[in-house]
């Protein structure tokens, strides 16, 4: 079974839901970061492997303008909100005009 978007609406519905699948990937790649040393299982490895192959280019691109944080000997990566705000911003933007 074929199913295709019918209108503008099905469309923006698709983009929204892929905007909110994407930031729950970022999420996800927040939450890992702060476990560096997790048990190695072969499906873990394959699932956080996709989280980052997914999200490192996007959040890479932030990376380049905006360096860590420091705070004291640690340091904050603030790339992961302000990807994820310039997402929702310039993504509900794209899914109004998309809905029309």
């Amino acid at each position: 079974m074929i199913v295709v978007a019918l209108t503008r609406g099905d469309v923006a519905d698709y983009l929204q839901t892929l905007l909110i699948v994407y930031v729950a990937l970022i999420f996800i790649a927040v939450i890992v970061s702060f476990f560096p040393r997790i048990p190695y299982h072969r499906v873990s490895d394959a699932l956080l492997t996709f989280v980052r192959d997914v999200t490192d280019p996007y959040l890479n691109l932030f990376r380049r303008f905006l360096p860590p944080v420091r705070l004291g000997p640690a340091a904050l990566d603030l790339t992961p909100m302000v990807g994820t705000l310039v997402l929702l911003i310039v993504g509900g933007l794209i899914v109004s005009i998309v809905r029309g």
